[in-house]
């Protein structure tokens, strides 16, 4: 059976393909458009259609539109309610739900040739948990989401057993945690929907000396479900305009929304643990990329295993409504790498550098040559391999630093243009981690934080965040295995076994995708070496 996931309604459009129960690709719309978030410039900004991703995916796969059984959409608009019946205010809410009934007749004009009678609507909250319980490696686990919002509701716990799931509870909106982090997003200043992980950042810098009052409006019931109801935020610490200095009280505020987000999430868990008996816990929805949050769950939680969906927001909705269909006539095997992004052969990509004329070299291991450029302090664009599904950069499309130099975490936050409270992370290999982090391992998708070992947190200053942390990436050699030999090169040379890793992009545009975007921010920012697969591209030689 060959299905054909897409998201596109609130934010994030994607595209995945699931083949005979095996996902074969899957890729975030902003990556090919280039607009973060897939939000065009105008008052309703969230409707695009993953077009050129979802056209993509077919290609990769040697696929006509006309090839395929069926389309998953992961939205049910006969699910959904009015806003003011919700307690919401969305003025655009109408339009909304008018696009979305309408969505099987917009993707057959976008896709020609697809029979609109192919599309199916998934709910969005069940789609969101096939992303977890579907592509996790264990077939039989509970799976908890949470998000802002989807049809009527921002939260599902449910079961799965042999990839089948029973749906065992549900919070009806108004309530919801992601809506209340959203919310304090945009009292802090930042971009809602969007900037969420710089609150969880800010956080770290604070007390939760709010969170007793905070505690009023967010609180678990004790029985599966939760209160979450608008605070009045400007009682306890004053809105920050966008681009002025953060004080105090608003890492204070950040810190006490952390600590009740965390609570509420370990009420569930328990709740879902009691219910079900499981080991293993799948996680998904955007409330799952909050990495502190994880972490609190795994250390204080009752399952032995947690399982963080990658691309844990609504892109990964396209992914889990494609599973969703496709287990109904496939046994579905588990999301094998979060590698499902556009790639590029050797000859392609010095296809790319002979056309824009710059000077490269074809060393004879680019792993050796990014080794010794890091070991010099160089910062590295490092282009590789098929580009990640997800927000984190993986080892495919990151900015690569030394981690034994303070300075590294300013000169990326300054090539990136991001705040200075915010933190960037470590590769390490595999086999080494347990020896410098304390935490969830192995933890290849950069969804959880590790104590950094005392010995180790003056070797490795850059990667530390100011709570004693680190957001760590471990690197699997028969996973990874040239990004591994990177990392052993580095060790040889510096005795670290760890190597900076950001993501390859500047502030507010999308992560790199394609050769053009490496040449683009490889041009425009101040980055020593490009490694485009084989060939690097010194900044010295390019621009002397």
């Amino acid at each position: 059976m060959r299905v054909l996931g897409v998201n596109a309604l609130f934010h994030d459009p994607a595209a995945a393909l699931v083949v005979d129960g095996t996902v074969v690709a899957a890729a975030e719309e902003e990556r090919f458009s280039r607009r973060k978030h897939g939000k065009r410039p105008v008052p309703f900004s969230a409707w695009e259609l993953p077009e050129l991703s979802a056209r993509w995916c077919l290609e990769h796969a040697g696929l006509d539109v006309r090839d395929l059984d069926a389309v998953a959409y992961s939205y049910d608009p006969q699910l959904a309610a009015p806003a003011a019946e919700l307690g919401l205010h969305d003025p655009w809410d109408a339009l909304r739900q008018e696009y979305a009934r309408r969505t099987p007749e917009f993707l057959a004009e976008a896709l020609p040739g697809l029979d609109p009678a192919l599309v199916r609507f998934v709910p969005h909250h069940t789609a969101h948990a096939a992303s977890a319980g579907q592509a996790s490696p264990h077939p039989d686990c509970a799976v908890l989401v949470l998000d802002g919002r989807g049809e009527c509701g921002a939260h599902l716990s449910g079961h799965y057993l042999d990839r089948q799931l029973t749906v065992l509870s549900a919070q009806r909106l108004p309530d919801s945690v992601g809506l209340f982090y959203e919310d304090l997003t945009e009292h802090l200043g930042f971009l809602r929907s969007s900037d969420e992980f710089k609150v969880m950042a800010l956080a770290s810098h604070g007390r939760p000396r709010y969170a007793a009052e905070l505690s009023r409006y967010v609180h678990a019931d004790g029985s599966g479900g939760f209160t979450a109801r608008p605070v009045p935020w400007a009682s306890l610490a004053e809105r920050r305009p966008p681009g002025a200095p953060w004080t105090a009280p608003h890492a204070d505020l950040a810190a006490s929304a952390q600590r009740c987000l965390e609570d509420v999430l370990l009420d569930l868990a328990a709740d879902l643990h009691r219910r079900t008996g499981e080991e293993a816990l799948a996680l998904a929805g955007g409330v799952a990329l909050n990495c502190v949050a994880n972490t609190r769950l795994f250390r204080e939680g009752p399952f032995r295993h947690v399982w963080v969906q990658p691309a844990a927001g609504d892109a990964g909705t396209a992914l889990g409504a494609a599973l969703h269909v496709a287990q109904e006539k496939d046994d579905v095997a588990p999301m094998p790498t979060a590698a499902l992004g556009r790639g590029w052969s050797d000859e392609e990509l010095r296809g790319w550098l002979e056309r824009a004329a710059v000077p490269y070299e074809e060393p004879a291991d680019i792993a050796e040559t990014v080794a010794e450029e890091l070991s010099h302090d160089g910062i590295v664009a490092w282009f590789q391999g098929r580009s990640e599904f997800g927000p984190r950069a993986l080892g495919h499309r990151s900015l690569l630093a030394h981690p034994g130099h303070a300075a590294n975490l300013d000169r990326l936050n300054a090539v990136k243009g991001r705040e200075e409270f915010r933190p960037v992370a470590p590769m390490v290999l595999a086999d080494r981690a347990a020896e410098l982090f304390d935490g969830p391992l192995p933890s290849p998708y950069m969804l959880f934080v590790h104590d950094v070992a005392p010995g180790w947190r003056e070797r490795l200053p850059a990667v530390v965040h100011v709570d004693g942390t680190a957001r760590i990436q471990t690197v699997d050699p028969a996973e990874e295995p040239l990004v591994a030999r990177m990392v052993r090169a580095f060790e040889r040379r510096t005795g670290l076994p760890v190597v900076v890793n950001t993501s390859l992009n500047t502030a507010g545009r999308p992560m790199v995708d394609d050769p053009r975007d490496a040449l683009e921010c490889f041009g425009s920012a101040p980055v020593d070496l490009l490694a485009l697969g084989p060939f690097a591209v010194r900044r010295a030689e390019v621009f002397r």
